[in-house]
């Protein structure tokens, strides 16, 4: 690289790649499964909220796993994101809860509140 037009081209051209990888859906449910999400029970939770978009069809919904969130205290961590709104994080997810999850607010409509990390240390 010896340019700075040369640094924008490669920023194009990886956009596209990116974009890719993201996939053009509306939403995106991340649950993090490195050594500690896994230690704290994650994997069920995963496969709760993958074979769930698959039953109910929502094409528009993907769910993708990450390493390390960085919250390691609040695993099971399960991030929503969806077009146009804030990131939803969810902590100390269970399968039940990852069901709920996937009922009223992917489905529904409506944010978990209880399940947030707002209220991790509540009640």
């Amino acid at each position: 690289m010896k340019s700075l037009a040369e640094l924008a081209e490669i920023r194009e051209r990886m956009k596209g790649k990116v974009i890719l990888c993201e996939g053009s859906n509306d939403t995106r449910i991340v649950v993090g499964l490195a050594t500690c999400g896994i230690a704290a029970g994650a994997r069920p939770v995963f496969e709760t909220l993958a074979e769930g978009v698959k039953r109910e069809k929502l094409d528009r919904v993907t769910v993708v796993q990450t390493g390390c969130i960085g919250i390691c205290q609040y695993e099971p961590v399960v991030e929503v994101f969806q077009a146009g709104k804030d990131k939803v994080t969810y902590v100390k997810m269970t399968a039940e809860k990852a069901q709920r999850v996937l009922d009223e607010h992917i489905k529904g409509g409506k944010v978990v509140e209880e399940y947030l990390i707002a209220n991790a240390n509540k009640a």
